[in-house]
C-alpha cells in the first residue's frame, strides 16, 4: 500500500481577483521526488506556501507527513524543511553561526545544535569556509548553506522552491547530488523548478500545473513517450524528398515537414520505431539517404507541447 507524504484534494486559493489555485490535487509517495512544473504564474509557489503552512487554503484540504495543513500547522512545520527562492542566511554571520542559530530557533539543544551544524557543514563541503562571514560566500555556497539549514531538523518532507536558480553548473550538480542522497535515505522532496533538465534528472514523477490546476502528471519517461521520438532524414537530392516524407509519415503517423536543406522530419509516436528500421524502410522505398537520426524528445519539448495543448483546450472550452 502506497503511503503519501504530500496529499491534497481540491486546493483553492484566491488573492483578491486572482484565482491562484483552482482545485489542485497532488499525491506524492514517501521517499520520492515530485517535480512541480508550470509557466510563471501557474500557481507553483502558491502551492508550496500553502503546503508549508505560510498561507491557508480557501478551499479543499491537504496533508503533509500525515498532518492537516490547516488544522495541525505546528505538526506540519516540525516535519518539513523549506528552501525558498531567496536565501535566508544572515550574511553578517559565519556559516557555522548561521546553522547554529537556525538550530536553536528550532529548539535544538546546544550540544545537538553544534553537532548537527558541524556535520552539515562537512556534508555540504563548507567546512573550510565555516568560520568566514556568509557575505564572502559565492552564490552556490550560500545556496548550499541555505539547504543545509533546512535539514537541521532531519525533515521527513523537504520543499525546494527553485533551489538552483542563478547557480553555475557545478553548484547545481552539487545540489542535485544532495537531493539524490536525501531520497535514498527516505526523505520526500517536492521540487519546483524552471530548469527542465533539473526535473528530468531528479523527479520520479512530474506534475504540470497550469492556471492553478494539475493538468498533466507522469514520469519523465512516460511524458516523453507521449510526445514521441523525432525522426529526421537528409536525402541526396530534392527529388527524393516526397518519397522520404511518405515513409516518415507512414512510420510516425504525423505530419512531415520539409525544408530547403533536403531534410524531412516528423515526430514518431510509435515507441517501437528504431533507427535501423527507419533506414531499412527508406532503403526499401529507394530513398537515397545522406543522414538519418532518431532522437528522443527533451523535457523542454514535452513542456512546450503540453502547455500549448493546455492553452488550446482552454481556448476551446
Amino acid at each position: 500500500m502506497t503511503t503519501y507524504a504530500v496529499l491534497s484534494k481540491g486546493l483553492e486559493k484566491r488573492f483578491g481577483d486572482v484565482h491562484a489555485l483552482r482545485g489542485l490535487d497532488l499525491a506524492v509517495p514517501e521517499g520520492t521526488v515530485c517535480g512541480l512544473l508550470g509557466p510563471n504564474g501557474a500557481g507553483k509557489t502558491t502551492a508550496v506556501r500553502l503546503l508549508t503552512t505560510l498561507i491557508r487554503p480557501d478551499g479543499g484540504r491537504a496533508e503533509v507527513a500525515g498532518h492537516d495543513v490547516a488544522r495541525e500547522p505546528a505538526a506540519v512545520r516540525r516535519a518539513i524543511g523549506v528552501t525558498g527562492q531567496a536565501t535566508s542566511v544572515d550574511t553578517d554571520l559565519t556559516g557555522r553561526e548561521n546553522l547554529r542559530l537556525f538550530a536553536r530557533l528550532h529548539r535544538l539543544g546546544g550540544a545537538v545544535a553544534r553537532a548537527r551544524a558541524d556535520a552539515l557543514l562537512d556534508r555540504f563541503a563548507l567546512g573550510d569556509a565555516a568560520d568566514r562571514p556568509a557575505r564572502t560566500y559565492s552564490g552556490g555556497m550560500r545556496r548550499r548553506l541555505d539547504l543545509a539549514a533546512s535539514l537541521l531538523t532531519r525533515p521527513r518532507v523537504l520543499f525546494l522552491d527553485e533551489p538552483t536558480t542563478g547557480l553555475d553548473p557545478a553548484s547545481r550538480t552539487a545540489i542535485w547530488d544532495v537531493v539524490r542522497e536525501l531520497t535514498l535515505g527516505g526523505t520526500t522532496v517536492l521540487l519546483t523548478t524552471q530548469y527542465l533538465e533539473e526535473a528530468d534528472q531528479l523527479a520520479d514523477d512530474i506534475v504540470l500545473i497550469d492556471r492553478g490546476r494539475a493538468t498533466v502528471r507522469g514520469t519523465p519517461a512516460a511524458l516523453k513517450a507521449e510526445i514521441g521520438a523525432h525522426a529526421e532524414v537528409v536525402v541526396a537530392d530534392d527529388a527524393a524528398l516526397p518519397a522520404a516524407a511518405m515513409v516518415l509519415g507512414r512510420l510516425t503517423g504525423s505530419r512531415t515537414t520539409l525544408d530547403t536543406a533536403r531534410r524531412a522530419a516528423g515526430a514518431a509516436a510509435e515507441p517501437d520505431l528504431t533507427l535501423p528500421r527507419l533506414v531499412r524502410e527508406l532503403d526499401a522505398a529507394g530513398v537515397p539517404v545522406v543522414d538519418a537520426t532518431l532522437r528522443q524528445p527533451t523535457l523542454d519539448e514535452v513542456f512546450l507541447r503540453l502547455t500549448a495543448t493546455t492553452d488550446a483546450e482552454e481556448a476551446v472550452a
